[in-house]
């Protein structure tokens, strides 16, 4: 996927080349800010997103959860750092024994995966700019994703993933086929919070267009699922975002053997 070579992973210093490109952990403001600038060319801009503390005048996707966690960027070393347009991808993580509030729990009930004694991680805000979703930039992500999580012995991966739109009714096919297909097992299978729970089985099994449905899953969405990944109970309509969220949880043991050496090669 990447012209013929691997990316070249630098485990110590989370640093991972390929031509131009470079993939490690924002280190510097500039990087902070470079991340942001392009969450809001992205999710704002691109989706129509908004949110409290949105900068719209400078152009920052930013919320008050920023602070606690890595963020992940892919940079192309053409561009001018202090232009803040050097951030090309971007994935927020948090560790869940860094002991700050996971995103996820606004939207979802996370107790069963908070009980569960494993190692958590918490992925969101996974975004890359356009013209370089080509293959080349989300294997860099996802490889270094795949770094990220052995170095620290994670266990089970999850995070809320959007389908564009806040209308339902346009989402009965993918949210009831996510929910017959794809729900969690018991024991992982977090919730939509009570106050805004949207229920995906909305149509029966035999009824849904399978291929229709699935056509209309995220890409994403989509890679999690071929990992083996399960969603939550129930959906969370998110209209600052204008995205109607599900939560992806994945059990690295419950991976199959193809599906592990897929996730750490990118694949």
């Amino acid at each position: 996927m990447l012209r013929g070579a691997k990316p070249t992973i630098y485990v110590a210093d989370m640093e991972l080349n390929a031509d131009h490109l470079t993939l490690r952990l924002a280190e510097t403001e500039e990087d902070r800010l470079g991340a942001a600038r392009l969450r809001y060319a992205v999710f704002v801009e691109e989706l129509g997103g908004d949110g409290a503390l949105v900068d719209h005048e400078n152009r920052f996707e930013k919320d008050r959860f920023d602070p606690a966690y890595d963020h992940l960027i892919l940079i192309d070393t053409r561009r001018d750092p202090a232009a803040l347009d050097h951030v090309v991808g971007v994935y927020r993580l948090l560790p869940g024994d860094r002991g700050s509030a996971f995103y996820s729990a606004d939207e979802y009930d996370l107790t069963p995966l908070i009980v569960s004694g494993k190692r958590l991680l918490e992925l969101g805000r996974s975004c890359v700019r356009d013209g370089y979703r080509n293959g080349v930039a989300l294997h860099m992500l996802w490889t270094g994703l795949a770094d990220y999580t052995r170095q620290r012995q994670i266990d089970v991966l999850f995070g809320v993933a959007s389908l564009h739109g806040t209308d339902v009714a346009n989402l009965v096919g993918p949210l009831s086929l996510l929910h017959h297909r794809h729900l969690a097992p018991p024991e992982l299978r977090v919730r939509a919070q009570e106050a805004a729970f949207q229920p995906m089985d909305l149509m029966p099994l035999a009824d849904i267009d399978r291929v229709g449905a699935m056509r209309a899953v995220p890409a994403l969405i989509k890679s999690y699922l071929k990992l083996g990944g399960f969603v939550g109970e129930g959906a969370f309509v998110d209209h600052d975002f204008n995205t109607t969220d599900v939560c992806l949880v994945i059990d690295i043991d419950r991976m199959s053997p193809n599906a592990r050496a897929r996730y750490a090669e990118g694949a």
